[in-house]
Formats: C-alpha cells, sequence, structure tokens
C-alpha cells in the first residue's frame, strides 16, 4: 500500500483500461465518502456495485448502480439502478461468477503490524478484493484515524491495497431512542423464544432494539449476527452475554460508545460474509434465535421484506439465510416480527396474499404486538387461524377471515 496525493490518484483511477469498470465499494455505514467522489471524478463512466448504500450516492449519466440489496442512496435512483436479486450469502460468488470487480473502493484504519483493518463493514469486500486481485484489478483505500481496528476476515495486508490517501472522517452514528410502547409490546412477544444461553442475530431497528430489553435478564446469551448494533452493549453491561463466546458479526452500525467497544477488541471477530451468513455455519450455533422484520406478511406465512408495491425497496439480504440456518439450529427458532398495522398507509401489514416476490417463507413464528402465530409444525389452516386471530390487528380480522375462505384456507 502506497500513499499518494488526491491528484496521483485521480490519474492512477483515470488509467484504469476498462471502458465501463466495475468499482465495487464499502456500503452500509462505512462508505469513503471522500474516496468515492475523487473516483467519481476520475472516471466518465463505470458501474458501482455497492451493498445498502447510504447518501449520498453518485447518480449521473454515466454511473450504473448495482447492487443486491438497495439502500437509501439508490432507492430513488430508478433510472440508474440495476438491481441483482440475491441473498446475502451468495454475492461473494458474483464476483467470481459473472460480476468481477476491476476496482475496489475500502474505507479501512491505520496500519497495525502490516496491515489495516476493515472496521465497522467486512461483509462481501474481502472477496471483491481477492478478485480484484486475480484479476489484475485495482485496490484503493481511505485511511481514516477513527476506523476502528476490528479483528478477524477483515484485517488486510497492506500489499492487497494498491494506494492510498489519508482522510479523517467521522463515521455515521445512531442516536439512541427509547423504544415506543408498540415496539416494546412486539419486543416483550419475541422475548418468548428466547432462554437462557440462546445465540442471537439481531440487526437494527424499533423492534429489535425493544428485544434487547426484554432479554436484558437472561443469561448465557452469545451473537452471531449479520450486524449488530449497541445492543450488543446493553446485552453485555447487564451481564446477559456469556463471556467465554465471541461476537460474530460482519458489519456494524451504533454510536461512538459501540466503536470505541470494537477497537482492539479480541472478543469481536468479524467475519466476510460467506461464513457469517452461510446457513450450515448459522445451524451450528447454539439455540439460534433468528430475528427479522418484514413489511408485509399473508396468510400462507411468506414474508415480504423487498418491495413497496413494483418498486424494489431493499433486497433479500440476509433474511433467508438466517431464517433457514436458525431452523436447523437444535433449538433454534426462526421469528419474523412486525407491527399489525401501517399506520401512514392505514392498512393491515397482514395480506391475504403478497403481490410481489416473497423475502423468505416457512418460520418458526410471526409476531406483531398482539401476539404470535405459532408457524413451524402448524397444518396451513392452522397457520391461517393463528395469523388472523392471534397476530392480526382486530380492524383486520374479518376481511382477512373472508378472504381466507374464498383462498379455500379453512
Amino acid at each position: 500500500m502506497r500513499i499518494v496525493t488526491e491528484q496521483e490518484l485521480r490519474s492512477r483511477l483515470a488509467s484504469v483500461a476498462v471502458d465501463e469498470p466495475r468499482v465495487v465499494a464499502s456500503g452500509n455505514f462505512a462508505t469513503p465518502q471522500h474516496l468515492l467522489s475523487l473516483l467519481d471524478d476520475s472516471l466518465e463512466r463505470y458501474r458501482l456495485f455497492m451493498l445498502n448504500a447510504a447518501l449520498p450516492v453518485p447518480e449521473r449519466d454515466g454511473v450504473v448502480l448495482e447492487t443486491p440489496f438497495v439502500g437509501p442512496g439508490m432507492r430513488r435512483a430508478r433510472e440508474h439502478l440495476a438491481y441483482v436479486p440475491m441473498r446475502l450469502s451468495l454475492v461473494p460468488h458474483l464476483f467470481r461468477r459473472s460480476l468481477p470487480p476491476d476496482v475496489v473502493v475500502v474505507h479501512v484504519s491505520p496500519i497495525r503490524s502490516g496491515r489495516v483493518s476493515l472496521g465497522i463493514e467486512v461483509n462481501i469486500i474481502v472477496a471483491a478484493i481477492e478478485q480484484a486481485r486475480a484479476r489484475g484489478g485495482l485496490v484503493v483505500a481511505q485511511v481514516n484515524p477513527k476506523m476502528p481496528y476490528t479483528f478477524g476476515d477483515g484485517e488486510i495486508d497492506c500489499e492487497l491495497i494498491d494506494f492510498a490517501i489519508e482522510v479523517e472522517e467521522d463515521l455515521p452514528s445512531a442516536p439512541k431512542r427509547p423504544a415506543s410502547e408498540l415496539a416494546a409490546q412486539i419486543g416483550e412477544n419475541v422475548a418468548t423464544f428466547v432462554g437462557d444461553g440462546a445465540t442471537l442475530q439481531l440487526g437494527i431497528g424499533a423492534v429489535p432494539d425493544a428485544t434487547v430489553g426484554a432479554v436484558r435478564g437472561r443469561r448465557g446469551l452469545a451473537i452471531w449476527s449479520e450486524m449488530i448494533s449497541d445492543g450488543v452493549l446493553d446485552l453485555e453491561h447487564a451481564g446477559a452475554m456469556d463471556p467465554s463466546r465471541p461476537v460474530f458479526t460482519s458489519f456494524m452500525f451504533g454510536s461512538p460508545e459501540l466503536y470505541a467497544w470494537a477497537d482492539g477488541n479480541p472478543r469481536l471477530q468479524m467475519l466476510r460474509t460467506e461464513t457469517s451468513n452461510d446457513p450450515s455455519m448459522i445451524a451450528r450455533q447454539p439455540g439460534m434465535v433468528s430475528i427479522n422484520s418484514a413489511l408485509q406478511v399473508d396468510l400462507y406465512a411468506q414474508s415480504n421484506a423487498s418491495w413497496v408495491g413494483t418498486q424494489i425497496y431493499s433486497g433479500f439480504g440476509g433474511q433467508p439465510d438466517f431464517t433457514t440456518g436458525a431452523l436447523h439450529s437444535h433449538g433454534g427458532h426462526a421469528v419474523i416480527a412486525l407491527a399489525s398495522w401501517h399506520e401512514k398507509s392505514a392498512h393491515s401489514t397482514i395480506v391475504p396474499e403478497i403481490p410481489t416476490p416473497v423475502t423468505s417463507f416457512q418460520h418458526s413464528a410471526l409476531v406483531t404486538e398482539h401476539g404470535s402465530a405459532q408457524i413451524f409444525g402448524s397444518s396451513l389452516s392452522e397457520q391461517t387461524r393463528q395469523i388472523i386471530g392471534q397476530i392480526a390487528h382486530p380492524d383486520a380480522r374479518d376481511e382477512l377471515a373472508d378472504a381466507a375462505r374464498e383462498l379455500g384456507l379453512f
């Protein structure tokens, strides 16, 4: 890795000998914004591949935005967006089989012992670096003293990075908000599936945060998750975690306190996506409880976490991976949790049939503020009765029952 000036890096990027190079960049909450802006100024045309891209993202003629998981930065860029449907565990295979990277843009920590760390975002980036190096591509980095040095798969030998610039940028952080009464009730209902010694997949959002609050009294908990947030710290401070078991994740987003805890912490192991989201690895975790959300669920117990009408909102993400893995874990549960009613649209989130491609199906249970519907082991008609009677909003139950009869579900 050679530290260069911005002018020299512009020249190197501009000389990439591909008409429309594919650029893979750190996404989620680790995007090297300064470096990405510099790259955009240097290349007239390119394809930008990112996961869950945050704002701002280059959006102009000459730039095609590629992703298997649409984030806020790409959600409105319909004219320039190429959505690639793919469960997260398989995304690294894209780089080897069909979407090879020409340039990889990463956000890293300062050097320690000849290595840098990808910090809060490992994810698919390791696979992208490997494939770019294998085909003579370019790997460039933004070295940021505020990026924590994390251990695991995200430790990168400096020789794997061609050029770097040094830029100090604050990392995005999530403000802590108290759980609403609605979220707290959903969290309490989800917590009934979490026993002592369970392994948790916890994402970010009101329901995961509320679930953390509801399981603070458990003991011997562990984490195997696609991502983590401050909930892990809350469980740690409450004495709920098993100190002998590492915290495994692939990326994180949270407060400066979370990032400070992560820096140089050997207990935290950052995993590449092929490992963190491998259903067979997930299945090996004792008492694995996968907690995911959805925009809609239907009377067939299918979930939609990806589409709003005819527009892609996000993507498969890790939901199918963790649902499958948790169901195969000894004592595991795959839970979909959501509010029963969408306040802004004044519609039930429980619908007769999902009209869009589904994100996942075959769960242990569906949970709302009203209770839970036990899906695993129930007949289709019994599933339907539980969904209507135990988790649907009372104002929607009669209409859903009529629809169930028309569909022949009971």
